[in-house]
């Protein structure tokens, strides 16, 4: 069982994790005069084409290949 100060002590840390988290993401915020990348506002006209095919076609043979495993892992029990 934890006494007050174990308690006291593990919400004050806490609190603090999350006031210095706080101060992190106001450090970084940035200004809209910096000068910085701004997305466009329009889509392009020719998008670049994203290879699915390859990736998926792997994923999908994975998925298929673990399931065979666990279905014999299964049955030799």
């Amino acid at each position: 069982m934890a006494t007050n100060t174990t308690l006291w002590l593990r919400g004050t840390l806490l609190a603090g994790f999350f006031s210095l988290g706080a101060l992190a993401a106001q450090a970084q915020a940035a200004e809209p005069e910096t000068g910085g990348p701004t997305p466009p506002t329009t889509t392009p006209p020719n998008p670049t084409p994203v290879p699915l095919d390859g990736g998926a076609s792997l994923l999908l043979a994975g998925g298929v290949a673990y399931g065979l495993k666990r279905l014999r892992a299964r049955r030799a029990r």
